[in-house]
């Protein structure tokens, strides 16, 4: 995995990363409004040449090796794994 760069919560992602991605960003930003988000982050990775976009909240935005987007959780996935 190679750390690509992190980003403020509202601020522009990088210009390398394609629409798909972008639009996933927006919509998980679009979900955070009303809350305190001055503090978090954005970090993205490459792993096998594709994109991991994660946010400080544990959000992870990935994309797959045919193109599709998906937005998870791990907080989330943890959570359901132990109950």
């Amino acid at each position: 995995m190679q750390i690509g760069t992190r980003w403020g919560v509202g601020a522009e992602p990088p210009a390398r990363l394609d629409a798909a991605v972008h639009a996933a960003i927006r919509h998980v930003e679009g979900e955070l409004l009303g809350r305190d988000t001055t503090q978090w982050r954005w970090t993205l990775s490459w792993l096998e040449g594709r994109p991991v976009v994660e946010l400080d909240d544990g959000t992870v935005i990935r994309t797959a090796h045919d193109g599709a987007v998906t937005i998870a959780n791990l907080d989330d996935e943890d959570a359901a794994a132990h109950h």
